[in-house]
């Protein structure tokens, strides 16, 4: 399937998912790496995850591992990409043995000045921003107007429904992002999984 975006995955951890993710279009699966993580996935689950997909980008979650343990993670599971849920130092990230991507959080009340100064400090040594939560709150008119400033100079991956009110093709009209993230889920059972909302989003994104 060809669809007007990139497409991100998050928490994949079992087959039917990254399955059926990389057959509609995704761009990039991420796996949870990181033991300090909810949904931690040992690397031999990864690594058996992982080669029954083609065509996609692999990627590492990690939160608090050390820079040398991701870079020997990355070896052993052929990641593309790293998510980092939180934000390393530049002598850290420039030793990564492969590009990063920087998780972070929607703040419904900072300041636009702050809102740019934090977009520029995150992406400084990183490929881009994923934002993987709806906002707690719609976002205003304003808010949205320099959401769509900062993604014209930020690589910035937004959760689907991220905007409140508007189809998820007007919003990727008025925010020009560089892709939209989606969560993996759990199978009811090996093998029978329920991708009734997902599909609602690929179909939304079909070109």
């Amino acid at each position: 399937m060809s669809l007007i975006t990139s497409v991100l995955v998050r928490g994949i951890n079992n087959l039917s998912d990254a399955r059926y993710c990389a057959g509609m279009g995704a761009d990039y699966l991420t796996f949870r790496l990181d033991p300090a993580l909810p949904g931690f996935l040992e690397p031999a689950v990864v690594q058996e995850l992982s080669g029954w997909v083609a065509g996609v980008q692999l990627v590492g979650e990690f939160h608090s591992l050390p820079i040398d343990d991701i870079n020997a993670l990355v070896a052993q599971c052929g990641l593309h990409y790293v998510l980092l849920h939180r934000a390393r130092p530049a002598h850290e990230l420039a030793r990564l043995a492969c590009p990063a991507l920087q998780l972070a959080h929607w703040i419904p009340d900072m300041l636009p000045e702050d809102v740019d100064l934090r977009f520029r400090q995150l992406v400084a040594n990183t490929e881009g921003i994923v934002l993987p939560d709806v906002p707690p709150a719609p976002l205003t008119g304003v808010q949205l107007a320099h959401l769509s400033e900062q993604a014209r100079s930020y690589p910035v991956w937004l959760a689907a429904g991220f905007a409140e009110g508007i189809t998820l093709r007007q919003l990727l009209q008025q925010v020009q992002v560089a892709g939209i993230v989606l969560e993996g889920g759990h199978e009811i059972k090996p093998g029978l999984r329920d991708f009734d909302e997902m599909e609602k989003v690929f179909e939304a994104l079909e070109d």
